[in-house]
């Protein structure tokens, strides 16, 4: 009986695994032929219609895979959008590492806590050299390497920038200040930039903290943060207040902004462009968040 209930569950497991890795190469190669093909000469082709022009400073957010089969990857993107905003242009990037920050407030939420004091002794100081980005994705990690880009100081938060006002965007990017008035993004308002959001949605646009940082609302309110860092060749940890953030309803702001008619869009493979106005879009999320938020 017990060799005929093996040879049963054998004769099961084999038919299910095949089936199970035939479903998987299928699904794998229907999404493969779902992709579209994008040239360096498509990205620049978009970025001209959607009114990306010389001179401007500009915001970037990309996913790269949403965009389909990017013929030389986030170097054709980079490229593309240096050649189109020139040598008087400027060209900024979300950064961030926002692991290096203490595994107390749950960014190490994947690894078991007992490790979490082994992480804090352990993580690396922030170096903006060679610090890697967290989840922004494989442009800004190019980009951030990039002959002649700066990165800002922030351990946790920062941007990096090229061309004409890269090191006024960068400079002193202050660690409590990290989306405010005195940050990359309240300075990008200053210079009347634009916002550019490739393949990604609302959720992952920046500079609507800034409208966190000016609007009034009921839960608003000061955390303090910690991240490693580097002071006089020795590596400690520094703690500072900064405003809580957490983008949760950013998505919704988006979508009210779009209805002003105030966006562009143009498809890019299997994504689209959108562009905006990175001044009528804080300007707009201020009065929503403080219409809005609870």
């Amino acid at each position: 009986m017990l060799k005929v209930m093996r040879l049963t569950f054998a004769i099961w497991y084999s038919s299910f695994y095949y089936y199970y890795n035939r479903y998987n190469a299928d699904w794998r190669n229907n999404e493969m032929e779902k992709r579209k093909l994008v040239t360096p000469n498509d990205i620049k082709t978009a970025l001209k219609d959607i009114g990306v022009r010389k001179g401007q400073a500009i915001m970037v957010h990309t996913s790269l895979s949403s965009l389909g089969y990017v013929c030389g990857g986030a170097q054709s993107v980079i490229e593309a959008l240096m050649e189109s905003v020139g040598g008087d242009g400027t060209i900024m990037m979300p950064t961030q590492s926002w692991k290096n920050l203490d595994p107390l407030t749950g960014v190490y939420w994947q690894e078991p806590e007992e490790w979490w004091s082994a992480i804090r002794e352990y993580i690396p100081a922030y170096d903006k050299r060679i610090t890697p980005t967290n989840t922004m994705g494989a442009v800004p990690e190019m980009f951030r390497q990039w002959p002649g880009t700066l990165r800002s100081d922030h351990p946790a938060r920062s941007v990096a920038a090229w061309g004409r006002y890269a090191q006024y965007l960068t400079e002193n990017h202050d660690l409590s200040d990290i989306f405010g008035d005195r940050s990359p993004i309240g300075r990008l308002y200053e210079l009347d930039g634009y916002v550019l959001l490739a393949g990604v949605g609302y959720d992952k646009n920046t500079s609507l903290h800034l409208a966190d940082a000016r609007a009034e609302y009921p839960g608003k309110h000061m955390v303090t943060e910690s991240s490693a860092i580097r002071i006089d060749g020795q590596r400690i940890w520094k703690s500072y207040e900064t405003l809580a953030v957490d983008g949760e309803d950013f998505s919704a702001i988006g979508e009210a902004f779009e209805q002003t008619g105030k966006v562009r869009h143009v498809p890019l493979g299997n994504g689209n462009l959108s562009m905006m106005s990175q001044r009528e879009l804080v300007d707009f999320a201020v009065k929503w968040i403080g219409e809005n938020r609870k």
